[in-house]
């Protein structure tokens, strides 16, 4: 069983929404404890080290990567999909991060 990790900016995404989100994706989480290689999919470019899971009826997605020899998770960010706006994209802000080395 791998060991779940959240950093900051995502533990305080998710302590920003309402109970029941919150739940859902606290869920989502919970099942990356068991298989986290099958459950998400592979991003690509330069978020090649991280996967995706989405959540909450597909509106809000859960990035994370997995760290094999330390058997862990660590949950990066947690967003709402917003296709095509490139300033609240969650995929565009974890490439943000990833250009001004704010992840692991």
């Amino acid at each position: 069983m791998y060991t779940i990790k959240l950093t900051q900016n995502a533990a305080d995404f998710i302590s920003k929404l309402d109970g029941k989100s919150q739940r859902q994706i606290m869920e989502k989480i919970d099942v990356l404890k068991e298989e986290p290689l099958k459950v998400g999919k592979p991003l690509k470019g330069n978020l090649q080290d991280y996967r995706s899971i989405r959540s909450v009826g597909q509106r809000y997605r859960i990035i994370y990567q997995v760290i094999e020899n330390e058997i862990k998770v660590i949950v990066v960010a947690v967003g709402i999909r917003r296709e095509g706006d490139k300033k609240n994209d969650i995929y565009e802000l974890m490439k943000k991060y990833v250009k001004i080395g704010l992840l692991p």
